[in-house]
């Protein structure tokens, strides 16, 4: 990466990055001596209100459950025919569960398309999963400077 400047990447390139779903990063805070539990996820994205939607599983054993109340950063990054991109997402996450379905939150979750990855040693239908929402506190992308 020798040689590469970064600039900020406005929403309209933000948004097409993102698209409507895709994989990224979802870190969440700990302790200050202690590193960030980080977990590679699928996402959703819903680019008129710059929500995230998540779908994660909660498998037996998992610390998961003792985590998504804390802090997140969330991060998207990859090569485009335009060169690197990357965003950053901050804030904490909603569990939809709690919200009726009319609620706009939860339309929006039926609205993007979170990629399904099968990393699982037992079939997905017998995993719990919950569906969360991150509306960014902060959100900020960069682009490779051609």
């Amino acid at each position: 990466m020798t040689g590469l400047r970064w600039v900020q990447l406005p929403e309209d390139e933000r948004n097409e990055f993102l698209s409507d779903g895709g994989t990224g990063v979802l870190s969440f805070a700990t302790g200050a001596d202690e590193s960030p539990t980080s977990l590679p996820v699928s996402y959703g994205y819903y680019a008129d209100s710059g929500d995230f939607y998540f779908r994660l599983s909660f498998p037996s054993g998992s610390s998961k459950a003792d985590l998504v109340e804390r802090p997140v950063s969330f991060v998207v990054h990859g090569e485009t025919d335009a060169g690197w991109r990357s965003v950053v997402a901050t804030g904490t996450l909603e569990e939809l569960a709690e919200l009726p379905e009319e609620s706009a939150a939860v339309q929006r979750m039926w609205a993007v398309s979170i990629p399904t990855v099968d990393m699982f040693d037992r079939p997905r239908d017998e995993i719990p999963f919950h569906d969360f929402r991150l509306v960014p506190e902060t959100i900020s992308g960069r682009k490779e400077a051609v």
